[in-house]
């Protein structure tokens, strides 16, 4: 199965259900009394994390996913039906933006863990809602409020307790193969790693984690050189980073350049990684020259710094390595995505307070346009077709101060107000 750890997908909610005018028909009651239902509610885009998926495969190939729209309602004060949710399985760690604003809207890390990502329209009122004393027949409904569309960006970040780093073939697919049931591909050529790999470790006392060998960091893989952006993507959870160094420099480059050079990339990327524990192994110990390089590095980083040698191959320094992680473990803190992204980064639920003001447009010669996400969802939900429809439609723009406006904007008896596709003539 390839692995697709990205995706931009549409999401589009299903649009409520119209609310209908109907009357009984009975005798002594005016009109028959009004008996018309409200719409149902349409389908909500829902996102389900689950630990049966390991990839974003099926969004790959699937880019948009569309809720159905809900029922109108019926006479006899019939409610519609409400249309169902539409459930997006997503694999656990995953975490989707809107594309637009680059709000992270849900990270779901947590198996059956859901996140309402896309809330379907209410459904209209009927006209037997709008029924008072002085109004006991009125002919007023609404249609159903229209679904939600957002561009999502949706991105597997690997759940994952350990991370390896390093340039290409320092050994990290070997150590991973080695402590684990993993088995990646393991070459003498650079990137032979180009898609990350997980296995869980046992250490001998008892204890166990996740370990996940990400695709070699090259310089400039914080601006997206190499496989940067795939590799760094997939540390973002590490609660411990595991650097490993080719100390036999092997291919020619010099053992303290390379951690200075990873860890520059560690520190430029966005996501506070250098504040994370770090364990530094100095592989292919069994190399000409690896002994004397590992004491020149020891005295270029510090005394203070304990450096673990390894050769992966025969499991020489393994058991001491792993004890390591697993002490450095019990206190490395957790990291949440979430609290690393914006401030006003939230989970994503649309309520009506986050819909924007209206704005007033002068398009000249008479014709003003009106734009907001409230005053437009209004006409979207208005019925206009009946005397009492259009006077309900004409006070809630009053309530909402768009008389007002467009009086202070310039508009005059007879000039056409425009709001999405219906205009109409303004009137003192």
């Amino acid at each position: 199965m390839n692995f697709i750890d990205k995706a931009i997908i549409t999401a589009i909610s299903g649009k409520g259900g119209d609310g209908v005018v109907a009357f009984r028909r009975e005798a002594h009651v005016p009109k028959g009394g009004p008996s018309g239902g409200d719409g149902g509610r349409g389908g909500s885009i829902v996102f389900l994390a689950t630990n049966s998926l390991s990839t974003l495969l099926d969004l790959k190939y699937h880019r948009e996913y569309r809720a159905r729209p809900g029922e109108n309602g019926m006479a006899k004060k019939m409610h519609g039906a409400n249309a169902a949710d539409l459930i997006v399985k997503v694999p656990v760690g995953t975490c989707i933006y809107n594309n637009i604003s680059g709000k992270l809207l849900a990270d779901l890390t947590e198996d059956n863990q859901q996140a309402v990502i896309a809330k379907g329209g209410r459904g209209g009122r009927g006209n037997a809602r709008y029924a008072t004393s002085k109004n006991p027949a009125p002919t007023i409904c609404e249609r159903g409020e229209p679904g939600i569309e957002l561009e999502l960006r949706v991105e597997l970040k690997l759940l994952a307790d350990v991370g390896l780093v390093g340039f290409p073939s320092v050994g990290k697919s070997t150590l991973l193969s080695v402590v684990t049931k993993a088995k990646p591909e393991i070459a003498d050529y650079h990137f032979t790693t180009i898609v990350p790999n997980l296995g869980v470790v046992q250490v001998k006392d008892g204890r166990s984690f996740v370990m996940a060998d990400l695709p070699g960091l090259i310089e400039g893989a914080s601006q997206g050189k190499g496989l940067g952006y795939t590799f760094l993507r997939h540390i973002e959870r590490c609660r411990v980073i595991v650097h490993i160094i080719d100390m036999s420099g092997s291919e020619g480059r010099d053992p303290y350049e390379d951690y200075l050079t990873i860890n520059n990339e560690l520190k430029s990327y966005h996501y506070h990684l250098m504040e994370r524990p770090q364990i530094i192994v100095a592989n292919k110990m069994d190399l000409d020259n690896a002994q004397e390089n590992l004491e020149e590095f020891q005295k270029k980083v510090g005394e203070d710094i304990k450096i673990y040698p390894l050769i992966a191959p025969i499991h020489e320094g393994i058991d001491a390595l792993l004890y390591a992680i697993a002490d450095t473990l019990k206190t490395a803190p957790y990291y949440s995505i979430e609290e690393d992204e914006q401030e006003d980064s939230v989970l994503y639920t649309y309520e009506e307070d986050d819909a924007k003001a209206f704005e007033i447009m002068n398009e000249g010669n008479g014709v003003f346009t009106v734009t907001g996400d409230k005053i437009e969802r209004i006409v979207q939900m208005a019925s206009l077709n009946t005397d009492d429809g259009f006077k309900n439609f004409a006070i809630k723009m009053r309530n909402y101060g768009v008389d007002d406006a467009l009086r202070a904007a310039g508009a005059v008896d007879g000039n056409i107000i425009r709001i999405l596709d219906f205009e109409f003539e303004f009137m003192n």
